[in-house]
């Protein structure tokens, strides 16, 4: 386990992470709908082992203006996950959730920004568990935090706390709902430098 990380790791490891996050994100779907009592239409998500600089610019640069819910991980892996959507879909799944006039964009009001937080709590809470169930390790999540700013601004969290030890993180691109009310939001896990190997051998995945 101890030899394999983040910098070591090979394309089967990759492709296992790649497979953990689809699932985790169809997970995350599945809540979601439930959440809103819809049907919700997933499109095929995009995984990737990214540094924090590209993930800033798949988020849109580094400037763009971002709602970003973030929790601390811990258990038997240690790290962060975040649900990070750019604010047109957030406007796109609180007017969901809240039967508003789907092409309205007035500025979040207490109750938009709660029902926000419920729900990155809800979709990433679902992210984690599909995670523990399949592999068997222990995952408790914090209370989530959110924030609304840049993209750079909201990174700059993880960047700090674990860029000494690595700039890299496994990033879940997804979409879902239809037309031009599809909602695009981002998974990010971050785990330390020795979840990486925790999460592979608990499925059985060697050096």
């Amino acid at each position: 386990m101890d030899n394999i990380n983040i910098d070591t790791l090979n394309n089967v490891h990759i492709d296992v992470l790649k497979e953990l996050g689809n699932i985790g994100a169809g997970n995350a779907t599945t809540a979601l709908s439930k959440m809103i009592n819809r049907k919700i239409d997933m499109g095929v998500p995009k995984v990737n082992i990214s540094e924090f600089k590209e993930v800033s610019e798949v988020l849109g640069g580094a400037e763009n203006q971002v709602v970003g819910i973030l929790l601390a991980v811990e258990g038997d892996i240690n790290g962060m996950m975040m649900f990070v959507l750019e604010r047109a879909s957030a406007h796109n799944l609180v007017n969901i959730l809240m039967g508003k006039d789907l092409n309205t964009f007035e500025e979040f009001t207490e109750i938009d920004l709660s029902a926000l937080k419920e729900i990155g709590n809800i979709i990433s809470g679902a992210y984690l568990s599909s995670l523990s169930s399949l592999t068997n390790l222990k995952i408790i999540s914090s209370i989530p935090y959110m924030a609304i700013d840049m993209a750079g601004a909201i990174l700059s969290v993880p960047a700090i706390e674990f860029g000494k030890i690595g700039d890299k993180a496994l990033l879940i691109q997804s979409d879902f709902g239809e037309g031009e009310n599809k909602v695009f939001g981002n998974f990010i896990l971050i785990p330390d430098v020795k979840s990486y190997g925790t999460i592979l051998t608990s499925i059985g995945i060697t050096g």
